[in-house]
């Protein structure tokens, strides 16, 4: 991964996300509470898990590990104290990954890993390029639930994204 893509893919994570939670708004509190049988049970726990997740790789990157018990720990409870939280999350994340290089992206980082605690050992490129997957593999899942819901997020292809799409004008 160059780390110009690392830029591509949280201007993506941050445009993503802006799009979700507004959709989400859009829902009962109950309605994105409700157990709709996904791994994390409900829209708000995967909204929840993707934030932490994120919290838990930008401890690593940033060298001030995020403590959290389990993967399913939820941060807030109320929905717009979540998405303050993205909102800002997002910000760190577009600010660390333009200060990435390349000659970082080719080292290595070592953590211990929450799941199974035992210290891991990964080229960087690697772990940045999970830490931009894992978003998108859970905010695909959450485009299931919403259209479940009768909620369309409309265009998800990172080539839709605005910066990309002036880019290539």
């Amino acid at each position: 991964m160059l780390a110009v893509q690392a830029r591509d893919m949280a201007a993506y994570n941050r445009w993503m996300n802006q799009r979700m939670y507004a959709v989400c708004a859009e829902l009962s509190d109950s309605e994105r509470k409700k157990d709709m049988g996904a791994f994390f049970k409900t829209i708000h726990g995967t909204l929840n898990h993707i934030l932490l997740g994120d919290k838990i790789w930008l401890g690593r990157f940033l060298g001030k590990p995020f403590q959290a018990a389990d993967l399913g720990e939820e941060l807030h409870s109320d929905f717009e104290a979540l998405w303050e939280d993205r909102v800002a999350t997002d910000e760190i994340i577009v600010s660390w990954a333009a200060a990435l290089t390349d000659s970082e992206l080719a080292s290595k980082l070592e953590y211990t890993s929450l799941v199974n605690p035992s210290t891991r050992k990964y080229e960087m490129w690697l772990v940045v390029a999970h830490f931009f997957n894992h978003q998108t593999h859970h905010r695909g899942q959450i485009t299931t639930l919403l259209s479940q819901c009768g909620q369309d997020i409309g265009v998800t292809d990172i080539i839709w994204l605005p910066d990309v799409v002036e880019r290539n004008a």
